[in-house]
């Protein structure tokens, strides 16, 4: 009967946790994820997922790590949401999306863009930038 249980908890452990694409890895002052509809607090560890936006205050900064080792910096008064993220860690085939609609944002992309360099964009209110590279920064100015 507890290996019953147990393993029944794991598989629930599992299935809340699948969804995951990354972890907060640093962060400072104010900051917080807007999720559902909902405005949770964030700490080193939180984890990322696909539809996530993040939200940094004036002091604020976030580092996130996502799963295909790509890191993502906003920093302070930035509104980051991750529009799509999809990723083969077997392949390393995927597909990473996310909008800046203010503030900075520093990425060093990681194992799906130098499996396919169109794999990632980032969008801002005025362009779509083709990541082919592998750091870049870009700063939206004002913004709703």
């Amino acid at each position: 009967m507890r290996w019953t249980i147990a393993a029944a908890l794991m598989g629930f452990a599992a299935a809340a946790w699948a969804g995951d694409i990354g972890l907060v890895k640093v962060m400072a002052g104010a900051v917080h994820l807007e999720r559902e509809g909902k405005h949770l607090p964030v700490q080193v560890g939180t984890p990322v997922r696909e539809s996530d936006t993040l939200v940094t205050g004036a002091d604020g900064t976030v580092g996130i790590t996502f799963s295909d080792n790509s890191l993502l910096s906003a920093g302070p008064n930035s509104v980051l949401a991750i529009d799509r993220y999809a990723f083969d860690t077997t392949t390393h085939a995927g597909r990473f999306d996310a909008s800046l609609k203010k503030g900075t944002l520093a990425v060093i992309s990681g194992k799906m863009v130098k499996q396919s360099p169109e794999a990632m964009r980032v969008r801002t209110p005025t362009s779509i930038m083709g990541v082919r590279g592998t750091e870049f920064v870009v700063r939206v100015a004002g913004g709703s």
